[in-house]
């Protein structure tokens, strides 16, 4: 074992950081060699995760130490030519470029007049200090974080930091950048980043030239409209088992229209990809569209019944997002075009809870209604399961409180929407999920999910999909960090959500149900006549 001394051969005092190094390597070796069988099964899992921890901090201290052999110009000292020469071939990291920008965002660096400056994103630094994320978490904040255009407002960007920074300390890399898309959406609800005709001039589909075996490339970049009506086609045409057209038995058209035995059937006949399936579903549409005679005739092609939701206070302002069955987020200045022909429902929800009432049903398969219902919850736009964003027009619903086979009710409050892949792992055994509802506190009517562990192993903690909380999140740290620069703020008046107590549909109404919503509406909207 290495003996530590006080003085290095060159006669000079050994510094405390040297030191620490060395008791980190003889650390390191001993836990190397540690005797794991001595550990309980609890003991190990805290083991791991630990290690995973201290792995990050080291990283962190390793940015730290990096910065200041850059303002000793030691890179240049040692004959390199640059930073990045010198972090490959004398400090051996493995990815130079995304460690300096790692270091950018997290590490602290000295001014001109040798004060030290806070780190470019303070929250996501102190998560990554703690051990708390580690380099590939801080590389997807990171990248979500440079999508935000420059002209956003300071106080947006830091709260906008430290919702990113409170995604990563409970989620995966892969989660991030997608609940950072979600969050970059949001950003913008007045329209001032990317406006209607932004996004008409980019808009743009191109056929590429024909290849020698007679097959083409098509790219293209969609508006929001468009790409709802494609992901809506996609979700009823694209189906395992529908329109094969290697299949002679396979249903055409809609599986909305098929015989459920026939689809299944022909789905385990299907070997295709999804990216087959989306091509034939398009070469079935356009053949039926020849067939009918409505090329030339009509040029509003197939009429697409999109089922959209939106928070009424965008509806009144004409202002943010709305958000489709199949996950595609709308601007409301289209909504309102689109939505001229649309079915009206009305959804009033309880509280700020995502509690419908009123749809409860003693059978096994979720109605229509409830499934609506589902979808108008403030967590219902795409699957419970935490780290799934499967949008609700892929989903079932699942019974979450209580299995149907062992006696669950399908009452709107005892179901959760499901992807099929997740609902299929919930059971009892190690390896599926157990789900209950939350009945009390903020996430009241939520889905809770578990992954079972093997008897007498650590149990698994639950956890609820927090893809629907960016918004209100983001709110809250955005109120925070302007009461920190400007003081505290007047409360406003604008109401922060619909509020839900009862589903009214409007098609089939009774005069007095017609006349409970026109009172929402007007005072809603008032009386524009």
């Amino acid at each position: 074992m290495t003996v530590l001394t006080e003085i290095s051969q060159s006669g000079a005092p050994v510094s405390r950081a040297s030191e620490l190094v060395q008791e980190l390597h003889r650390i390191t070796a001993e836990l190397q060699t540690a005797d794991l069988t001595q550990c309980s099964d609890s003991e190990l899992v805290d083991v791991a995760s630990e290690t995973e921890r201290a792995i990050a901090r080291l990283s962190f201290a390793g940015d730290r130490q990096i910065v200041e052999a850059t303002e000793r110009d030691l890179p240049h000292k040692t004959g390199h030519r640059s930073v990045i020469q010198f972090m490959t071939h004398r400090l051996r990291v493995a990815e130079p470029i995304r460690r300096r920008n790692q270091m950018s965002a997290t590490a602290t660096f000295p001014s001109h007049t040798g004060e030290q400056l806070p780190p470019q994103h303070p929250a996501l630094a102190e998560a990554f200090a703690g051990g708390r994320v580690g380099p590939a978490h801080v590389r997807a904040v990171v990248e979500v974080l440079e999508q935000i255009p420059h002209a956003v407002d300071h106080d947006v960007k830091v709260a906008a930091e430290r919702q990113m920074a409170e995604i990563a300390v409970e989620h995966t890399p892969a989660d991030i950048t997608a609940l950072g898309a979600r969050l970059l959406a949001h950003l913008d609800p007045d329209g001032t980043l990317a406006d209607d005709t932004d996004r008409k001039r980019r808009r743009k589909l191109s056929v590429h030239r024909q290849r020698a075996d007679g097959t083409a490339k098509l790219t293209a970049t969609l508006t929001p409209e468009l790409l709802a009506r494609v992901t809506m086609l996609l979700a009823v045409w694209a189906t395992p088992g529908m329109n094969n057209p290697d299949d002679p038995d396979s249903p055409h058209g809609s599986i909305e229209d098929a015989d459920p035995d026939t689809v299944a059937a022909a789905a385990e006949r299907d070997d295709r990809t999804p990216a087959q399936l989306n091509h034939d579903a398009f070469n079935a549409l356009l053949k039926a569209v020849f067939e009918d005679g409505l090329l030339g005739k009509s040029h509003r092609g197939l009429p697409t019944q999109l089922i959209i939701k939106a928070d009424l206070n965008d509806l009144r302002r004409e202002a943010g997002f709305a958000t489709t069955a199949t996950g595609t987020l709308i601007p409301i200045p289209d909504l309102i075009d689109m939505a001229a022909d649309a079915q009206p429902w009305l959804a009033v929800f309880k509280d700020a809870t995502a509690v419908p009432l009123y749809f409860g049903r003693g059978k096994r398969l979720a109605t229509r209604e409830q499934r609506l219902v589902s979808f108008a919850r403030p967590d219902g736009e795409s699957c419970s399961t935490p780290g799934c964003d499967l949008a609700a027009a892929h989903l079932e619903m699942h019974h979450a409180q209580l299995d149907w086979a062992d006696g669950g009710l399908t009452d709107i409050t005892d179901l959760a929407p499901a992807c099929p892949k997740h609902n299929r792992m919930v059971s009892n055994q190690p390896g599926g999920y157990t789900t209950r509802m939350v009945r009390e506190g903020p996430d009241e009517g939520r889905c809770a999910w578990r992954l079972n562990a093997e008897p007498g192993a650590p149990p698994n903690p639950e956890h609820i999909n927090r893809r629907p909380d960016i918004p209100r999140r983001f709110a809250e740290h955005l109120k925070q960090v302007r009461t920190e620069i400007h003081g505290p703020q007047p409360e406003s008046g604008d109401t922060p959500r619909l509020h839900l107590r009862e589903v009214i549909d409007l098609r089939n109404a009774t005069p007095a149900e017609l006349a409970v919503a026109s009172a929402l509406l007007n005072h809603a909207y008032g009386n524009s006549g």
